[in-house]
Parts: structure tokens; C-alpha cells; sequence
């Protein structure tokens, strides 16, 4: 279990300085600088601005001085923002956008579990046939275009819910329902599939001929196997939703860290464009290394001894 664990970690350790490295030179072939609007005005502004921000150094000595500040996690100042520092956006912002990915991905695995679970006990009924039209539709309305028509019927046409901001629960419903309808339709549609192979095992066909209650073989025995494949997909799924909040939270105005990511793109501020994707990069790759372990606590037929092999 501890050469699981290590060598799971190693790969993450790879994986994050991987993405940074892409992501420093990726910067450096943008066209444009961040102080394109004080070139106009005097070269000799831009010049003392380069040499504050280290940006007149070689490529090489930046990368070596980026690497630093990740390892010590200080990304310096905003270029943009003089007053502020990454961190302190970090500090700020990534608390609300954590919020609302916890929110959405609680009520995407709540509903497209139900979901699922229901369609399967219900196969080639109305609720089966309910279930997987909301899923298709689901699945292909893109979040930002669901959340634009949120905001237009629900919010002014309707009046029924706040159109933006995050100050109450009210105003966390529509950016939850927009970023929580694509997930819960693939969990619920990866749960039906795998709850209708379960349910035709032969360990399920032995509690049924013990006169367990149906509700105690789908609650005990039936479910915990069938969530296996939406415990693999967990990482991948919350790495989207956490991405997908940048866009929604720029639509519906929440000051999380998609409003300065954005703007931090718009502006070329290369510091809180580098710290952020290094930042949510990290925190990703760290959920895909838990779900690992969770996987592998999970399913008895995952070996995690040496001597079994590989993993």
C-alpha cells in the first residue's frame, strides 16, 4: 500500500511541474505584454516596469526564479493589480469558486444517483425513459449557454431568484444548477449502466432468494458495487466543474477566482495567470491522487502489495 501511495505521489510531483513548465513558455508566446498600454507612453515606463517584475531577465533565470516561487508558494505581485499579490486573489477567490464546486458536485453525485439508481429499478419505463432524455439534454447544453437562460427567465423575466453576485443561498441556486446539469446527467446515466449489470449478479440473485427486502439489496449490496465507475470518473469530473466555474462565475458576476482569471488573461498579467493555472493544477491532480486511493480501498480487486504486480 505505501508503494501505491509513493508511487502515485511521484506522478503527481510530474504531472504539476509538467503543467508548469507549459504553462511559463506557453506565456512567453502570447503576443502582447502586460505593459502594451504604457509602451504608448513613455519606453522608459515599460523598461523600469520589466526590471520590477524580473521580466528583463533571460528566459532561463525566469523559469529558474518561477520554479522557486512555486516551491515556496509565492507568486509574487499582481503586474495589473500592484497593490495586491497572487496569493492574496488565491486567499480571496479560491474559497467562493471551492464553495460552489463542492455545492455542485454534492448535488450532481445526490441527483444523478437517484437518478440512475430509479431508471435502472424502473428499466424501458417512463422514469427510465424520463431519466435519460434529462441526460441527454443535460449532457448537450453547454453550462454557460443553460446559465445565460437561467438568468433571463429565472432571474428577470421571473423575478423568482437574484440574477448574480454571491451574498446569500438564493444567489448560489443558478450557478449550481448550471454547473450541477451535465454532471448529474453522466452520473446518473454511468449509474443506470452499472446498476443494471449489478442487478443481474449472481450475489444480488442470492439476497433476493434469502427474502431480503429490495430496498436492502439495492441500499447494501447492489449500489456500493455500482458506484465503483462514478468513483473513477470523481476526479476527472470535479477537475471540470472547478474549470467550468470560471465562466459561469464571470457570467453571474461571483468574485471567485474565475473573475481574476479572466481578467488576469485579458490583461497579460502573467503572474496571476502562472500562479492560478499552477494553483488549481496542484489542487486537481491531488483529488485524482485521492480518488486513486479511495479507488483502491474500494474495490477488493484493485492489489496494492508489490508482489502482485504493477498497479
Amino acid at each position: 500500500m505505501v508503494l501505491y501511495i509513493l508511487k502515485r505521489f511521484f506522478m503527481m510531483i510530474i504531472t504539476i511541474l509538467i503543467v508548469a513548465t507549459l504553462t511559463f513558455f506557453l506565456m512567453h508566446k502570447i503576443p502582447g505584454s502586460p505593459f502594451d498600454e504604457e509602451r504608448t507612453s513613455n519606453p522608459a515606463i515599460q523598461e523600469n516596469l520589466e526590471r520590477f517584475y524580473k521580466l528583463d531577465q533571460p528566459v532561463s533565470v525566469q523559469y529558474v526564479n518561477y520554479l522557486k516561487s512555486i516551491a515556496t508558494f509565492d507568486f509574487g505581485p499582481s503586474i495589473k493589480k500592484p497593490n495586491e499579490t497572487v496569493n492574496s486573489l488565491l486567499a480571496r477567490g479560491f474559497p467562493i469558486s471551492l464553495e460552489l464546486g463542492l455545492v455542485t458536485i454534492l448535488v450532481a453525485i445526490i441527483s444523478g444517483v437517484i437518478l440512475g439508481t430509479f431508471a435502472a429499478l424502473r428499466h424501458n419505463g417512463i422514469i427510465d425513459y424520463s431519466a435519460m432524455t434529462f441526460a441527454v439534454i443535460g449532457i448537450s447544453v453547454p453550462n454557460f449557454v443553460l446559465a445565460t437562460l437561467l438568468i433571463q427567465k429565472v432571474a428577470v423575466d421571473w423575478q423568482l431568484l437574484p440574477p448574480a453576485t454571491w451574498s446569500s443561498p438564493l444567489h448560489m441556486i443558478l450557478p449550481t444548477f448550471a454547473l450541477a446539469t451535465g454532471p448529474t446527467a453522466i452520473i446518473a446515466r454511468l449509474t443506470r449502466s452499472s446498476m443494471l449489470e449489478v442487478l443481474t449478479q449472481d450475489y444480488i440473485k442470492m439476497a433476493r432468494a434469502k427474502g431480503l427486502s429490495p430496498f436492502r439489496i439495492v441500499t447494501r449490496h447492489a449500489l456500493r458495487n455500482a458506484l465503483m465507475p462514478v468513483v473513477t470518473i470523481m476526479g476527472t469530473m470535479l477537475a471540470g466543474i472547478l474549470t467550468g466555474t470560471f465562466v459561469i462565475e464571470k457570467i453571474l458576476a461571483i468574485p471567485g477566482m474565475g473573475k481574476y482569471f479572466v481578467d488576469s488573461i485579458n490583461n497579460r498579467d502573467y503572474p496571476v495567470i502562472m500562479g492560478t493555472t499552477v494553483f488549481y493544477s496542484a489542487f486537481l491532480v491531488f483529488m485524482l491522487f485521492l480518488v486513486d486511493i479511495v479507488y483502491g480501498f474500494l474495490d477488493p480487486r484493485i492489489k496494492l502489495h508489490k508482489k502482485e504486480g504493477d498497479v
